[in-house]
């Protein structure tokens, strides 16, 4: 299929989520990518990815590097993991690793920590999984641009809102799939495909690739379940609904009890003010 964009007859515009797969990725991730590179001429089989962990729970590269010889730069910050990624690659002259917090300005930003490697400014895939500042990270980057990207983003977060972190590496908050659109496309690059909490951008000129007629965030994902909604009603009542858990720290939420404690308006004050007539 290289070089020639699939059939799409009758196929939905996130066709690609038919392609999951988990090997080490956590939704399905592993074949989504696989999908993607039979479709992406011009293939250097180099991958990038931090935190890479221990190089195999959770992992988007691992699957193309163990097990279609891909050479990589896998960066792990913790001192727990990274011997772990370490010992793993040992003998494994394609994998680079480094131990280093990556960041979005200063000595340690990716774009400075690949430069002391030999992987090509244009390679293939950038996985960017750091719970905080991906955002800033994929922006910070320049003088290398991947071909693929997948990128977390917060999935509580409803697609109408481009919602991002402080710039603040000690916060963990992330962004929204909105905001990452949003970048994505002043850095010439489209949203193909999206699982609950990964974003897969591919460089512009190959999305006439993929066949996606519609790339919006309503048709790539639709992966509504983690939205906890605030909305209002005509008396002035503020009601909650929808996702009842904080989802990272597995804790069951009242939603009627909390919505008793946000009302702005007492009891007596509740009613609709442009009502013409009594009934």
């Amino acid at each position: 299929m290289d070089g020639k964009p699939p059939h799409q007859s009758n196929k939905p515009n996130n066709w690609l989520l038919q392609h999951r797969k988990n090997i080490t990725s956590q939704f399905g991730e592993d074949g989504i990518i696989e999908k993607i590179f039979e479709i992406i001429p011009d293939r250097d089989r180099w991958c990038v990815e931090f935190g890479a962990s221990d190089g195999r729970v959770h992992s988007n590269t691992h699957h193309p590097i163990n097990d279609g010889d891909w050479s990589s730069v896998q960066i792990e910050s913790n001192s727990v993991l990274y011997p772990v990624l370490e010992q793993k690659y040992a003998d494994n002259d394609r994998v680079t690793c480094i131990n280093r917090i990556v960041s979005f300005e200063g000595e340690n930003t990716l774009d400075k920590i690949l430069q002391e490697t030999s992987i090509p400014l244009n390679f293939d895939f950038l996985s960017i999984d750091v719970d905080g500042v991906d955002y800033y990270i994929w922006e910070s980057l320049e003088v290398y641009r991947p071909k693929v990207v997948v990128i977390e983003f917060n999935p509580s977060i409803p697609h109408h809102v481009a919602f991002v972190q402080p710039k603040n590496q000690d916060i963990c908050q992330g962004c929204s799939l909105l905001a990452l659109q949003k970048l994505g496309k002043q850095k010439n690059y489209e949203l193909v495909a999206s699982t609950e909490v990964n974003g897969f951008f591919v460089d512009k000129q190959y999305f006439s690739l993929f066949g996606i007629q519609d790339n919006s965030l309503w048709q790539i994902n639709q992966n509504y379940q983690y939205w906890t909604h605030i909305f209002q009603l005509y008396d002035g009542t503020i009601v909650i609904g929808g996702n009842n858990e904080l989802i990272w720290h597995k804790i069951k939420v009242d939603l009627a009890e909390t919505q008793k404690h946000i009302q702005v308006l007492p009891p007596e004050k509740l009613g609709y003010p442009y009502r013409l007539f009594d009934k």
